[in-house]
């Protein structure tokens, strides 16, 4: 089982906790190609061409995998061994209540090997498969105040925050340096973690 790495917070995002990891700089998302998506609130999961498996180490049972598990044996079968897809599982309501969505799988990452493919190829890998990808907000250069600017147009109440990342491939030991996510402030609205809570899934569009 191979972890997709953690993605450090922007030194703007409010919602990093104690044990949170921050960017010491943003330096290395300071390019021509930009690409901000949605942070969608569900499970970190990797497909690959033998099953699927959550980021977190805890295997423990859970009804909302079930779903996630049925899903990923339709894509194994087409990825080769160093290849693995990341995404969220969202089958599962967890601080967001989402109503709308165009699939309880949303992907933002293609890895072959140790490099994260570039948004342009990991798009259209995800077509070849069925796969949905993350709503995108934002492509373009980077200039001073755009991810300010961009976490003030964000609905707080349906929206967790938003994920940078260089649109170009990468070196997955580079992620601290390349991707950075903000996350809203008191994200999380629950004393009960979700998997310990009554499960209530999320709906699609």
């Amino acid at each position: 089982m191979k972890k997709y790495g953690r993605t450090f917070h922007l030194p703007c995002s409010p919602g990093a906790s104690s044990d949170d990891k921050i960017m010491s700089s943003i330096e290395g998302l300071m390019v021509e190609d930009l690409v901000i998506t949605e942070k969608m609130d569900g499970e970190n999961t990797t497909i690959h061409s033998g099953g699927a498996h959550a980021r977190s180490p805890d295997s423990r049972y859970h009804p909302s995998r079930d779903w996630l598990k049925a899903f990923a044996a339709g894509i194994s079968p087409y990825l080769a061994e160093d290849e693995r897809i990341v995404g969220e599982n969202l089958y599962a309501r967890h601080s967001v209540a989402y109503d709308a969505l165009p699939s309880f799988f949303l992907g933002f990452a293609w890895i072959l090997g140790s490099e994260v493919q570039s948004w342009d190829l990991t798009q259209a890998r995800f077509d070849e498969l069925g796969i949905q990808p993350v709503a995108t907000l934002y492509r373009g250069r980077y200039r001073a105040g755009l991810f300010e600017d961009l976490a003030r147009t964000l609905d707080l109440s349906m929206q967790e925050g938003f994920v940078a990342r260089i649109a170009d491939a990468f070196a997955e030991s580079d992620m601290p340096k390349r991707v950075g996510k903000y996350v809203r402030e008191g994200h999380v609205q629950s004393e009960i973690h979700w998997m310990k809570a009554d499960l209530i899934p999320n709906r699609l569009a």
